[in-house]
C-alpha cells in the first residue's frame, strides 16, 4: 500500500526523522486554519499517490492564511495524473540551500535491501540514474545486519554528500532504516533531502510503500488506507478477500492462479488485436479453492463492471479437480440468478487439468444460459474478445 506524503512524514517523525510542521486540510477554510496555526509563510501540497506534483500547479507557496485559502481552493478537486485532490498538506516553508535524495527499498534481484543516496535531490530520480548514473550511490544493506551508522556514513560520502551534513544524513539514513524495518515497508524515499539556510538536514517529502502482506503485525496500517481513491470494485472486492484489480477493457477474467491469470491476459489482449483492440477488464485470481461462494463473489464482482461486456473464467484444475470447479460455477450462476436475475453477459468457459472432461460434462448438462465452454485456452479467449467486441 502506498502512502500519502503528510502519513509517510508521520511515520518519519514516529522514528525520529526530522520533518517540517504541517496539518491535514480537506476543504480551504481548513487550510487557512492549518496556516494561522503554523504562522509565517507557508506551502499547500496536494496530497494524491503519484509524482509530478509540483509541475501539475499542486504544491503552491501561499503568504499567510488568506493566501493559504486561496491556493488550497485552486488545489481541492484538481486531477493530477488521474488523482482526484481531496486534500492538502499545509506545512511551513523552508529557506533551502540543497536538495539531496536518499530511499531504502527492497531488492528483490539480489534478495536484500538497497540503500539509494544522491547529491541530486528534488528531481525524478529515474531521470538521475538515467542521464548521470554515478551521481548515485548504491549500497547493499544486509537484512539481518541492517543498516548501521558506518555503512549510512560511507553511502553518504559515496554519493559525494557535502562533508558538513555527512553525519546528519548518516543519522537520518539510520532512522529511515528504523522506519523500513518497524513498519514492513519494501520503500521509504525522502526527496528531497534538503539542507537548510541554517545548516540543518530535513525530509521535506516522503514517500512510504508498506507490505499489505505483513498487515497481522501492523494493526496501524489499515487507517492508511485512502478508500476515497480507491477503485469502488476493488473495494468491494477486497472485503470479499478476493485478489482484483481493475484494468480498462471489456473482457472480464478469472483464473486459478496469479501466473495463470497472468497469462490469461496476455491472451486475451493478443486475441483482441482481432476484433478492435479489445483488452481484459480486471485482474482477479480466485486460488485454488475456487468454491462455489467465492466463484459466486469473484463472477458478482465482474459482471458489477460496466465496461465488462463478456466474462472469460479459465481454470487449471490442480488439488482441486474441474468437476468441483464445474460444480462451482453452476452453484454461482443458481446465486445469481436465484433472485429472479439473469446474468445478461457471455460467460465463457475454460476448464483443462484435473478432471477437465468431468468439468465440462457437468457445464454442458446444465445448459446455463450465457455459458460457453471452449476446451483451450486460445479459443476461449478469442471467443470471449469476439463476444466483448460484438457487444461494444
Amino acid at each position: 500500500m502506498d502512502l500519502l506524503e503528510h502519513q509517510a512524514q508521520e511515520l518519519f517523525a514516529k522514528h525520529g526523522v526530522p520533518v517540517s510542521r504541517g496539518r491535514v486540510a480537506t476543504t480551504p477554510g481548513e487550510a487557512r486554519a492549518a496556516a494561522a496555526e503554523i504562522g509565517g509563510r507557508v506551502v499547500v501540497k496536494a496530497q494524491v499517490k503519484t509524482g509530478g506534483r509540483g509541475k501539475a500547479g499542486g504544491v503552491r507557496p501561499a503568504d499567510g492564511p488568506d493566501a493559504a485559502h486561496d491556493v488550497a481552493a485552486a488545489i481541492l478537486g484538481m486531477d493530477i495524473k488521474g488523482h482526484t485532490v481531496r486534500k492538502v498538506l499545509v506545512t511551513e516553508a523552508s529557506e533551502i540551500a540543497e536538495e539531496y535524495y536518499v530511499s531504502l527499498l527492497l531488492d528483490r534481484s539480489h534478495r536484500s535491501f538497497l540503500a539509494l543516496a544522491s547529491r541530486e535531490g528534488g528531481v525524478e530520480i529515474e531521470q538521475v540514474a538515467a542521464e548521470n548514473p554515478d551521481a548515485l550511490a548504491r549500497l547493499q544493506v544486509d537484512p539481518g545486519a541492517g543498516l548501521g551508522r558506518p555503512e549510512a556514513l560511507r553511502l553518504a560520502a559515496d554519493a559525494g554528500l557535502p562533508e558538513e551534513v555527512r553525519d546528519q544524513v548518516a543519522e537520518i539514513l539510520v532512522r529511515l532504516w528504523d522506519v523500513f524495518r518497524a513498519e514492513d515497508a519494501t520503500l521509504v524515499e525522502i526527496n528531497p533531502l534538503a539542507r537548510l539556510a541554517d545548516g540543518s538536514v530535513r525530509a521535506l517529502d516522503g514517500k512510504v510503500t508498506v507490505d499489505d502482506n505483513a498487515r497481522f503485525r501492523q494493526p496501524g496500517h489499515p487507517r492508511y488506507a485512502d478508500a476515497g481513491a480507491t477503485d469502488p470494485l476493488e473495494a468491494r472486492a477486497a472485503a470479499k478477500n478476493l485478489n482484483y484489480v481493475k484494468l480498462d477493457g471489456s473482457v472480464g477474467v478469472i483464473g486459478n492462479g496469479a501466473g495463470l491469470v497472468m497469462s490469461t491476459l496476455d491472451v486475451v489482449a493478443y486475441a483482441g488485436e482481432r476484433f478492435g483492440g479489445v483488452r481484459p477488464a480486471n485482474f482477479l485470481d480466485i486460488g485454488g479453492g475456487a468454491s462455489a461462494q467465492v466463484m459466486a463473489d469473484g463472477l458478482e464482482i465482474i459482471l458489477g463492471d460496466p465496461d465488462v461486456r463478456c466474462v472469460l473464467v479459465n481454470v487449471f484444475g490442480g488439488i482441486t479437480a474441474c468437476d468441483a470447479v464445474a460444480d462451482g460455477i453452476v452453484q454461482a450462476i443458481g446465486m445469481l440468478t436465484a433472485p429472479g436475475e439473469t446474468i445478461g453477459k457471455p460467460v465463457v468457459v475454460r476448464l483443462d487439468g484435473n478432471n477437465a472432461p468431468q468439468g465440462r460434462k457437468i457445464l454442458a448438462e446444465a445448459a446455463l444460459p450465457g455459458v460457453i465452454s471452449s476446451d483451450t485456452m486460445d479459443g476461449a479467449a478469442r471467443l470471449a474478445a469476439e463476444l466483448a467486441g460484438k457487444g461494444a
